[in-house]
């Protein structure tokens, strides 16, 4: 990841680009929140050491990274309002953490404030984030900066830290500033600092004289990360990697050939070059016999393509199945409405399954699906994003050149339905209610010991490894690993540490991650690995004295190849002072699913606030434009029109275009104003707003009104200001 981060830098540098946007560190919640392929992980030390490793590549080159979105940004269903309502511990223990590691171990330079509310409060107005926790607690030093159209309140954002709003809003919010200072409300001393900050970036950032990036060698390093990252998730009777028993190969599944190489949205970027599967596999030994689509990529079935597709099959020993989520499933502004692959794909590959032919399916996208199918197939290769060098680390792994040794950085459920919060996840309006509380991704299968696709952390190799002689102490834990294969080999050892008791009748996990390192081994070679623990490795957030603290007790020391492929275990004694970590019956055993109102209420200390958006009032500047569907009138025709727009976007094969015309449902209509740079005014707004709350052409003649006076202001000021001598 540093390595990728250095050569991302150089690239901006290249381009005289001083900040970079990223990396994207939040926790991945939920399988269906929309921004998943740019997080890293459902755990905090896993995302934040990368993220903190690709920090200090970028910034080694003199551009600033920017740690983003902080924070809990956990969705993007009406992002730039919902309120994320989280309790203290899970805030600190989860969404907080990754953060701290990044900006601790990291140093990063910039930080991106969220849309989102939390408990209440923007975050990019949130006190207690953006002073409190990131600057006195973490010793950030450097500039928090808005996401795009994420300021609410201009002043109120100075106050808590905020330095630089983006994109630039010609004045309009300047003017905010000005009146604050000049009528006593903003404390000038405050302006001052916000300015030292954006001072100490831009000398951070001083233009160098960048030498042009090494194009090639970078898409080389492009094609090494993707190799290490693809994870073999199964591989029955070892059908990979593919040999001469392989036989005719036939190659079906769009991705195949149009590759699924990064997410949609703002993160877009134009490769340099994208290296396709099919290219590569083409160029290898294997005996390719042919390529079909087999299906359209964004669902519509064809029965033409699946019959090729079946024919070509027929013709094969085996079959390469390219499967995956197209780009309007993953993108930024909108979530997933389900965890499930398209259906023509699903009917395709099940077809396929009945030919008796061996299939090998490899997946796309960002986050997991369901996999019905999956005990059915040969082999399961789990390719994610693979950015412009994917196709050659495919069919590397593929073919046995690359031993594949990547682990997953999530749990794969059995389905949609088995994930905490999938009864409300993406589908309130006002809040979205944490209730599962600590309980994440493994840390509540584990709990509750549901069954799951693939754990976390799991990974196959074409080798195997055997552990020895785990020692553990408060900081580190050691133990021997031998490539006990006929190949050469990566593992990556993880090591979990399992709570007293494995936290019976605690609100606690039963085991968490707290450290991993990854060893080369060959054939029969050995090492011992020494693994530093986390920081808090032993420790919970305490809601007490609002801290961590040691959590005392006989832990044990876990050492395996996933959060459920545990090879040897280790008993560490922990001293410190009793934390009561006791809680409702529902946190204790797990079972989240359960929790009602009161439950979470208690666990938050406060009552909760209205789900809903108020409803029998006229809409303001801070509601959002997704509030006019129902409303009758204008409303419900601005909303229809924005509506189709998407959906014809979507259907003329545009799903970035149809995404950003979607990004206008969660825009409050105050921002109009601000993301227009002022072309549509205060005065516009106010006449919008009387057209969509049922009164027309009251509004209509005051946008109008509003639209002319605002048009001729430039001319009258500019003949104020022309000098005597012109007139």
């Amino acid at each position: 990841m540093e390595r990728v981060g250095t050569a991302l830098g150089a690239e901006a540098a290249a381009e005289r680009v001083s900040v970079l946007l990223g990396p994207g560190l939040n926790i991945k919640r939920n399988p269906l929140a929309g921004r998943n392929f740019e997080y890293f992980s459902e755990d905090p030390l896993l995302s934040g050491t990368l993220a903190a490793a690709q920090i200090r590549g970028i910034q080694s080159q003199g551009v600033a990274a920017s740690a983003k979105h902080f924070a809990v940004n956990s969705q993007e269903t009406h992002r730039m309002s919902i309120d994320e309502i989280v309790d203290e511990r899970a805030l600190h223990e989860l969404y907080l953490e990754g953060f701290r590691i990044a900006i601790t171990q990291g140093g990063a330079w910039t930080v991106m404030s969220s849309y989102n509310r939390v408990n209440g409060t923007y975050a990019n107005e949130h006190v207690e984030l953006l002073d409190e926790i990131l600057r006195r607690r973490w010793g950030f030093d450097g500039l928090v900066v808005t996401d795009w159209g994420g300021n609410n309140d201009r002043v109120a954002g100075l106050r808590a830290g905020n330095a630089l709003e983006m994109p630039s809003t010609d004045g309009v919010t300047d003017r905010e500033i000005v009146r604050a200072v000049e009528d006593g409300t903003l404390d000038e001393s405050v302006l001052d600092a916000r300015v030292d900050e954006l001072l100490t970036l831009i000398d951070r950032t001083a233009p160098r004289d960048a030498a042009p990036a090494d194009l090639d060698g970078h898409h080389s390093l492009a094609i090494e990360a993707a190799r290490r990252s693809i994870v073999l998730a199964s591989n029955r009777d070892g059908m990979l990697p593919l040999g001469r028993a392989a036989g005719r190969i036939a190659v079906i599944g769009d991705f195949a050939a149009t590759p699924r190489y990064q997410g949609a949205g703002s993160s877009l970027v134009n490769p340099t070059r994208v290296d396709t599967p099919l290219d590569a596999l083409r160029a290898t030994d294997l005996d390719i016999i042919g390529y079909e689509p087999g299906f359209r990529r964004r669902g519509a079935a064809s029965g033409r393509l699946r019959r090729r597709a079946l024919r070509l099959a027929e013709q094969a020993e085996t079959v390469l199945l390219f499967l995956g989520l197209d780009e309007s499933a993953e993108a930024e502004a909108v979530d997933r409405t389900h965890m499930r692959l398209a259906q023509n794909q699903l009917d395709l590959a099940r077809e396929l399954i009945a030919l008796g032919r061996r299939v090998v399916v490899v997946l796309a996208g960002g986050a997991p699906v369901e996999l019905p199918f999956a005990d059915e197939v040969d082999a399961m290769v789990l390719g994610y994003l693979g950015g412009q060098g994917l196709g050659p680390a495919i069919a590397d792994m593929l073919t046995g050149r690359a031993n594949p040794a990547g682990k997953l950085a999530e749990t794969y459920p059995l389905q949609y339905s088995d994930v905490p919060g999938a009864a409300s996840f993406g589908r309130t309006e006002a809040t979205s209610e944490h209730r599962e509380s600590i309980y994440l991704g493994y840390r509540y299968y584990d709990k509750v010991g549901a069954p799951v696709r693939y754990p976390f952390g799991h990974g196959l190799s074409y080798t195997t490894f055997a552990y020895s002689d785990l020692g553990a102490d408060a900081t580190t834990a050691r133990v021997t690993v031998a490539n006990t294969g006929a190949v050469a080999g990566d593992e990556i050892v993880q090591v979990y540490l399992e709570a007293p008791d494995a936290a019976a009748g605690q609100v606690r996990a039963p085991r968490e991650l707290g450290g991993f390192a990854r060893v080369h081994l060959e054939p029969g070679e050995r090492a011992t690995v020494e693994i530093t623990l986390a920081e808090h490795a032993f420790q919970v957030f305490d809601t007490g004295i609002h801290d961590w603290r040691v959590a005392p007790g006989a832990y044990t020391v876990l050492a395996g190849a996933s959060s459920r492929d545990i090879r040897a275990r280790v008993a560490v004694d922990i001293e410190g002072e009793r934390v009561d970590l006791g809680g409702s019956p529902n946190y204790t055993t797990g079972r989240v699913t359960a929790v009602d109102a009161a439950e979470f209420e208690s666990l938050l200390g406060r009552p909760l606030p209205p789900a809903t958006w108020p409803t029998g009032r006229p809409l303001t500047r801070d509601d959002i434009i997704a509030q006019t569907k129902g409303r009758g009138g204008f409303a419900s025709v601005l909303h229809a029109l924005i509506e189709g727009t998407s959906r014809a976007l979507m259907a003329l094969g545009r799903p970035h275009a149809s995404n950003n015309v979607r990004f206008a449902f969660d825009l409050p209509f105050r921002s109009v104003e601000r993301m227009s740079g002022g072309t549509v005014d205060a005065a516009m707004i106010d006449g919008l707003l009387l057209m969509v709350n049922g009164r027309f052409w009251r509004g209509a003649r005051r946008t109008l009104s509003a639209w002319w006076a605002h048009r001729s202001r430039p001319a009258r000021t500019a003949q104020r200001m022309r000098p005597e001598s012109e007139d």
